[in-house]
């Protein structure tokens, strides 16, 4: 599907036309990867569009910054504020924001800390990541060949575009053999993640989800996914979780921003408890979207409407 354009993007401090926010070919960026990226949300509610978990994307923006040693030119304030301006001027009701920092161009060495750090920030119209009716019926996922990156090989904490080539090969992958996703195990062979997604894994009325341990992202999502999960009296645990846990679970779910929560109805072909969404899987799932598009109070705070 090719990628939907906006009247306006935030390109270095400005607001520009679409087809003016270019890069050098001679950034650094696009030689090394050295980007970090967030992928953010904002729902379509009775007030107006709402951006999800704003404050806690925009921080951890700046800290895949401070990972990868990006000096960022502008505050969290001046990012945050930017994000709403730009979905009022697109004129969204819902969308998907992409903030992306960068090193611009000034060298070819691999300590380029004397280039720019530049900045933009995009705002398109998205559906379903992985498909219109994944929500409900599920989708279909094998254990990729590709392992995730090892601990103490790259900072697998922070949103970094070189990071992301692991994912195409997960992704890739997982489309070749004519799946809509895959899921990476950890250098030890435990599960990780999907290419960009967390995943929970239900077994005998529990939940579980690979720990920080298991070079997954800290996702937003999977962060409100829990709080949910426990919310609703189930028990979440946090810890190494093996392969053979996929093919006996009676519910597995994704999380993610693109992803929302999206159920797992099969895992190399073997069914997923009855091969369709779980009740605990919709319970969380009616969670998060009663919340998001504004149906009950926001208790949490989670909400930034853009007025």
């Amino acid at each position: 599907m090719p990628l939907p354009k906006s009247e306006w993007i935030w390109f270095n401090g400005e607001f520009v036309p679409w087809e003016q926010a270019n890069v050098h070919v001679s950034s650094h960026v696009l030689h090394y990867g050295s980007s970090v990226f967030e992928g953010i949300r904002a729902y379509s509610t009775s007030q107006g569009p709402a951006v999800l978990a704003l404050d806690a994307h925009v921080r951890r923006l700046f800290e895949s910054c401070r990972l990868t040693r990006m000096a960022m030119p502008y505050t969290q304030e001046q990012i945050t504020s930017a994000i709403l301006e730009l979905i009022r001027r697109n004129g969204h009701s819902s969308c998907y924001i992409r903030p992306l920092v960068y090193r611009g161009s000034d060298s070819f060495s691999l300590d380029a800390r004397s280039c720019p750090t530049e900045a933009a920030i995009l705002t398109i119209d998205f559906g379903r990541y992985l498909g219109a009716e994944a929500l409900e019926s599920g989708v279909d996922v094998m254990v990729s060949s590709w392992r995730r990156i090892a601990p103490n090989t790259s900072p697998v904490f922070s949103k970094t575009g070189g990071n992301y080539v692991n994912s195409q090969f997960i992704a890739m992958e997982a489309k070749d053999y004519g799946f809509v996703e895959g899921i990476a195990l950890d250098v030890h062979g435990f599960l990780s993640e999907g290419s960009g997604e967390n995943v929970f894994a239900i077994y005998r009325g529990a939940i579980y989800t690979p720990s920080f341990g298991s070079s997954i992202l800290m996702g937003i999502t999977r962060e409100i996914a829990i709080t949910l999960a426990k919310e609703l009296g189930y028990e979440v645990r946090e810890t190494m979780v093996p392969r053979d846990l996929l093919y006996v679970a009676d519910e597995i779910f994704f999380t993610g921003t693109a992803a929302e929560i999206t159920p797992i109805r099969s895992v190399d072909h073997v069914p997923v408890g009855e091969g369709r969404r779980g009740p605990i899987t919709k319970r969380v799932q009616d969670e998060f979207f009663a919340i998001v598009n504004g149906q009950v109070p926001d208790r949490h705070g989670w909400l930034t409407h853009v007025t």
